[in-house]
């Protein structure tokens, strides 16, 4: 199955991606060209589709402010350092979408003039009417906040009608399924029951703003080459988190 030949589900999307996503495993080094320049190819084959196509990135692959405030740095510090990393990941992002031709914009969340556009909603707006990918970095600019919160902020102010998040496993299970064979995992999942049962799909800030805005999140795998298309176009992928 390809992305030709069936009209996609969602008009506008958020693609949540962690830093982990551009390492490739067992690695050296932080960021593989060749991981970032698949990354843009699905990318493209998704706003071939016309769909306007946003992107939060993580920054864990570089640093993780939380595990550093664990370490005892001040938890302020740690997250700006942490909100830094998701800029340089935005941007080599940034450089494989310009590569394969997609014009894109970087809208960042700290002021920094000479890098990124600042995040700017009218702005944003503009740029995925006219068919631009725009990449938001540095979080919401605010310590203590996940980029899980950032997607469901994100996707809340441009009225995104999805987060897709895509991980390392194929959708939401009720345990560790690296550790339990007998871990089951859910096609549909409620807010609700996602809540209840402390399931890690995001943090409760991201989850209370989706369930107020009536965001849906898709899980999925962002290693199978095929899901991110097939989910656009309405092809049963992942779990569906919703209302």
């Amino acid at each position: 199955m390809s992305c030709e030949g069936d009209a996609p589900v969602y008009k506008r999307i958020v693609l949540k991606l962690s830093g982990e996503a551009l390492r490739e495993r067992g690695a050296r080094e932080n960021i593989s060209p060749q991981i970032v320049r698949e990354i843009a190819e699905r990318i493209r084959e998704v706003h071939a589709l016309g769909v306007q196509t946003s992107v939060v990135i993580g920054g864990g692959n570089i640093w993780r402010g939380l595990s550093a405030a664990h370490r005892g740095m001040d938890r302020t510090t740690a997250d700006y350092m942490g909100m830094l990393a998701t800029v340089i990941n935005g941007l080599a992002l940034k450089s494989a979408l310009s590569q394969i031709g997609l014009e894109t914009r970087v809208q960042t969340a700290i002021e920094m003039q000479n890098v990124a556009e600042p995040f700017i909603l009218g702005r944003a707006i503009r740029h995925l009417e006219v068919g631009r990918v725009v990449i938001f970095v540095a979080g919401t600019g605010n310590p203590y906040f996940s980029t899980d919160t950032t997607a469901a902020l994100r996707a809340s102010e441009i009225r995104a009608d999805v987060i897709l998040k895509a991980t390392k496993v194929d959708g939401v299970y009720d345990s560790d399924p690296n550790t339990n064979p007998n871990a089951k995992r859910f096609e549909r999942v409620t807010f609700r029951e996602a809540l209840e049962q402390r399931l890690q799909v995001m943090d409760s800030t991201a989850f209370s703003l989706c369930m107020d805005n009536k965001i849906p999140i898709v899980v999925f795998d962002m290693n199978t080459p095929t899901n991110f298309c097939d989910i656009v176009l309405g092809r049963k992928v992942g779990t569906v988190v919703a209302e």
